[in-house]
């Protein structure tokens, strides 16, 4: 299963941005490294995100784990947390705990 734009929490038409912009931000590009940081509010970015750690980390996730995901990403990881990694890393962590 994976998790769909129509099914995420926060496409509400106000918090994500899902066209590039004058900042030449690519919304063809989805793959971040894991250095590399993850822009909270490319819907584009955040849809990947969440499909690849769901993936990842949880067999058959279910649509309650993706969201989960995406309402520790919007909510609960600390804005100082940026990179792929360290971001996968904490929600890995604190999974149990929120």
């Amino acid at each position: 299963m994976s998790y769909l734009r129509s099914e995420m929490l926060y496409d509400d038409g106000d918090y994500y941005k899902w066209s590039a912009r004058a900042d030449h931000d690519n919304p063809y590009y989805i793959r971040g490294t894991d250095w590399s940081e993850l822009n909270r509010t490319e819907g584009y970015e955040v849809l990947y995100f969440i499909n690849h750690l769901g993936n990842k980390r949880w067999t058959n996730p279910s649509l309650a784990t993706y969201r989960k995901i995406e309402k520790m990403i919007r909510l609960d990881v600390p804005s100082n947390i940026r990179t792929h990694k360290k971001i996968e890393d904490w929600i890995t962590a604190n999974w149990s705990n929120v």
